[in-house]
């Protein structure tokens, strides 16, 4: 008669680590995790360490002839609430003097999508006058609304105008751009919007640092316009 037969031992299984074998390779490997950490972590510090002595509130922004309002969307043809807040702001500086005309930069890709058109319409109906409000309709992104300021508008120093999330990379690259400035960032509720703007800040202050780095085009350059200097020499002749 037969002995019977052992039951078979499953195969042994290696651990698996995601640290390498030897002390050696796991220091590098931490070492290489805290440098990325740096490295991702590094372009909010530089927005942080340009922009935090700049920020102001509406009473306490230095004057200045123009204020610049970043746009943030449309809905139904209208500004959405948070760009709405931005342009209640904008008003608010031009109603108390410390500011003389606002230029309101904004997606204008599409003819049926006009963000300037309609910051302006909701200024007008706020007590801005038409003639002190001047449209940028190529400011795609925060980059390009800085360097056309500068290169296209003639724009030397401004109050820039947007969430408090936003404010300190629009100053950042403004400063790169060669706009002295000052922001005014708005409040807001801590609500899933505010939340998404803040975690997106993470990841566009790196195309910030490299915008400021290498200074590309904007998308649309094209010739110099002659809104600010007109609408300023308007309000100078009152």
């Amino acid at each position: 008669m037969r002995k019977p037969q052992k039951p078979l031992k499953p195969p042994r299984l290696r651990k698996l680590s995601l640290l390498p074998g030897s002390r050696r390779g796991q220091r590098r490997a931490v070492q290489a995790v805290m440098l990325g950490c740096v490295l991702a972590l590094a372009p909010a510090t530089w927005t942080h360490a340009v922009a935090d002595s700049r920020i102001r509130t509406v009473d306490g922004v230095p004057a200045r002839d123009v204020a610049v309002v970043f746009g943030a969307g449309l809905w139904k043809g209208r500004p959405t609430p948070y760009l709405a807040h931005r342009l209640d702001t904008a008003a608010e500086l031009y109603r108390t003097g410390k500011v003389k005309v606002v230029l309101v930069t904004g997606d204008n890709s599409r003819a049926e999508y006009d963000e300037p058109d309609a910051m302006r319409a909701y200024l007008t109906e706020r007590g801005v006058p038409d003639g002190r409000i001047v449209s940028d309709y190529a400011g795609f992104d925060t980059w390009d609304s800085c360097v056309r300021a500068k290169k296209i508008f003639g724009v030397d120093r401004a109050v820039l105008v947007t969430q408090g999330f936003h404010i300190r990379r629009a100053i950042a690259l403004c400063d790169a751009a060669g706009v002295e400035s000052y922001g005014v960032g708005v409040a807001e509720p801590h609500d899933a919007t505010w939340y998404y703007g803040g975690a997106r800040e993470m990841f566009a202050a790196g195309k910030a640092a490299l915008d400021a780095a290498f200074e590309p085009d904007p998308r649309f350059l094209g010739q110099q316009e002659r809104g600010v200097t007109e609408a300023l020499a308007s309000a100078a002749a009152r």
